[in-house]
C-alpha cells in the first residue's frame, strides 16, 4: 500500500495541554507525547532503523517538527495534500521544545533493539480435517476479491472485486453470475429482505479523501445512501431501537480520520447521519446486548492508533455510552474480531487477531497473531490464550469437529513467505477448551493464494461446516516476485476447505 500508511501516525497526540508536570526525562517526555490519547508503544516493539527513518520523522511532523526534509505530504497529490493539511495534524511551528525532541528521540533509539526475535518453532501437521478444493472462476492471471460472505439464503457465495463489479458463485453448478456495477472496490454486501446494501470504499490505498458510497438495490434501481463516506469498510443495517424502521451503522476506517456513523431514516427514503465514535480506524461492527438490557449495543474493533475493542451501549434515543474494552499497543494491527461464548457460561468473550502490516514499519512481529480474550460477566475482558502468527488478519471460530469447543480457522495475509509460507492458513482444533490446548494443521497448497478473506458454510450440505478462502493478489506488502509469478500461473481465485467429518 501507500508509502504514507504509517500506523504511527497515531503515535502522537495532540492533547498535551492536559499532561501532568513532570521532571524532563526522555522517558517522561515519552510518556507524555505518545501516551494522550492511547496506549504508547513499547519502544522494544519496533526495530531501531524503522523507529529512525519512519516513525520519528512522522512523529516529530506531528509535533510541527521537520528533520532532514521529511514531510508527511510528499508524493501526495494537491487535493490529498489539501484535505490532510485542513485537518490540522501537521502544525506549522514546533509545538515542543527542539531540546525536549532531541531527548525523547536519544531516548527512543538508546532502547530500540537493532531487530526483532524471529525464533518461533513453528510446527503443524499436515491438516486432514478438511479437503482443500481450489477453483479458478476466469482466465484473466490475478485474483481481486475485496468482499466474499456466503449467502444461507440464496445458497451462493456473493463476492466483490476490486474493481467495484458484484458477483455471486454457485458451488453446485459451478457458476458465476454478474449482478452489477459500482464505482469503486466494494468491502460490504448485504440483503435485506427484498433489497441490497453495497457498500464501495472508495479509495482503496490509505487517502483522506471522501469518496465512499452506499448504494440501495431495490426491483431493479441503484440509488445512493445518504452522501459520500470516508473509505468505508463494513455496513451493518438493523432496526437498534425497534421501531420498525432500520438504522444503518457504518465502519469509515477513514486514515487520518475516520469515524463509526450512525444513519437513521426520515422516512422518506433520506437519512440523518451522526457520528458515534470519533476516530479512524473501525473495521468491524457486532450488535449485541452486551448490558441484557433488551436493548442492542454495538462492538466495534478499531485500528489506527487506538486499537481495540469499543463497546457502544445503546441508550434512549439512539444515544450510546462508550466504554473501552480492549486496548492493543498502535503497532498490532488489529484486523478482525469474533464473539463467541468460549466457556459456555453466557458471556460473550472476544477473539481478535492482530497482523496488519501494510505499512512502512514493515517486520515480522512477534505480537502479531489470535488472541482470545474471557469475559468476567462484567464486560471486563482478560487475555487468556494468544497464538502467535506472522500477519494474521482474519478468524473464524466454529466447533467443526463437533465435539463440543471452538476450533479455529486462522488467515495470514503477511506471513513469513521466506520462512513457512504454509502458515497463511492455519487451523487450531481445540483438544482442552478450558486449558487452551491446541493443535496446529496446515496444508501443503495452502501458496496457492494470497489469503484475504475467510467465510464458513455447510456448502455440501452434509451436515458439517466448510471453510472458503479468496485470494487477493493486488500488491500490498512486501512479497517475493517468484509468490506473484506463482499466483498469476495458477490462477486460484477461491479455496474449498471441504469438511471430511461427515464423509
Amino acid at each position: 500500500m501507500s508509502k504514507k500508511y504509517y500506523p504511527v501516525y497515531l503515535l502522537i497526540t495532540l492533547i498535551l495541554s492536559c499532561a501532568p508536570k513532570k521532571e524532563k526525562t526522555g522517558e517522561n517526555l515519552y510518556k507524555t507525547y505518545c501516551a494522550s490519547c492511547h496506549i504508547a508503544p513499547n519502544i522494544e516493539d519496533l526495530p531501531k532503523g524503522i523507529w529512525e527513518k519512519a516513525i520519528l520523522p512522522e512523529m516529530g511532523a506531528r509535533l510541527g517538527i521537520r528533520e532532514n526534509g521529511y514531510s508527511p505530504y510528499a508524493g501526495l497529490p494537491f487535493g490529498e495534500q489539501s484535505v490532510i493539511i485542513a485537518t490540522g495534524l501537521y502544525p506549522s511551528q514546533p509545538i515542543m521544545p527542539l531540546e525536549d525532541w532531541a531527548m525523547l528521540k536519544e531516548y527512543v533509539l538508546a532502547l530500540a533493539p537493532d531487530s526483532l526475535p524471529n525464533d518461533l518453532e513453528r510446527h503443524s501437521e499436515e491438516l486432514t480435517r478438511f479437503k482443500p478444493k481450489p477453483i479458478t472462476l476466469d482466465s484473466v492471471p490475478g485474483s481481486y476479491f475485496t468482499f466474499m460472505n456466503y449467502s444461507e439464503d440464496s445458497k451462493k457465495l456473493e463476492l466483490g472485486t476490486v474493481s467495484g463489479q458484484m458477483l455471486t458463485y454457485d458451488f453446485m453448478e459451478k457458476q458465476t453470475k454478474v449482478l452489477g456495477q459500482v464505482g469503486s472496490p466494494i468491502t460490504s454486501f448485504s440483503r435485506k429482505e427484498n433489497q441490497y446494501f453495497v457498500t464501495s470504499i472508495g479509495i482503496l490505498t490509505p487517502s483522506d479523501m471522501v469518496s465512499g458510497r452506499i448504494f440501495n438495490i431495490k426491483n431493479g434501481q441503484m440509488n445512493p445512501v445518504h452522501d459520500v463516506f470516508h473509505r468505508p469498510v463494513n455496513t451493518l443495517v438493523l432496526d437498534l431501537n425497534k421501531d420498525g424502521t432500520d438504522e444503518i451503522v457504518v465502519c469509515e476506517y477513514g486514515n487520518l480520520k475516520g469515524e463509526l456513523a450512525l444513519l437513521t431514516s426520515n422516512g422518506t427514503g433520506q437519512y440523518q447521519k451522526k457520528t458515534i465514535l470519533n476516530q479512524p480506524g473501525a473495521i468491524k461492527v457486532v450488535p449485541m446486548d452486551m448490558d441484557k438490557d433488551g436493548r442492542e449495543d454495538l462492538v466495534v474493533l478499531t485500528g489506527q492508533g487506538d486499537e481495540g475493542i469499543t463497546i457502544l451501549y445503546q441508550q434512549d434515543d439512539l444515544n450510546f455510552k462508550i466504554e473501552k474494552a480492549i486496548r492493543y499497543s498502535p503497532v498490532y494491527g488489529s484486523s478482525w474480531f469474533e464473539m463467541i461464548d468460549y466457556e459456555g457460561d453466557g458471556d460473550m468473550d472476544i477473539v481478535v487477531v492482530n497482523g496488519d502490516n501494510a505499512d512502512d514499519s514493515y517486520v515480522h512481529k512477534p505480537y502479531h497473531g489470535m488472541r482470545i480474550h474471557i469475559n468476567n460477566g462484567e464486560n471486563e475482558f482478560k487475555e487468556s490464550y494468544f497464538y502467535p502468527l506472522n500477519g494474521a488478519t482474519r478468524v473464524v471460530a466454529r466447533d467443526f469437529d463437533q465435539d463440543g469447543d471452538f476450533d479455529f480457522g486462522l488467515i495470514a495475509s503477511f506471513p513469513d513467505y521466506e520462512n513457512n509460507p504454509e502458515f497463511s492458513f492455519v487451523y487450531l482444533e481445540n483438544e482442552v477448551g478450558e486449558s487452551f490446548s491446541f493443535k496446529t494443521y496446515t496444508f501443503k497448497d495452502s501458496n496457492l493464494g494470497k489469503w484475504f478473506l475467510m467465510d464458513v458454510a455447510d456448502i455440501d450440505e452434509d451436515g458439517d461446516e466448510d471453510i472458503i478462502l479468496s485470494s487477493f493478489t493486488y500488491p500490498f506488502g512486501p512479497v517475493i516476485k517468484e509468490m506473484v509469478d506463482f499466483w498469476n500461473e495458477k490462477n486460484v481465485d477461491l479455496m474449498v476447505l471441504e469438511n471430511e467429518l461427515n464423509n
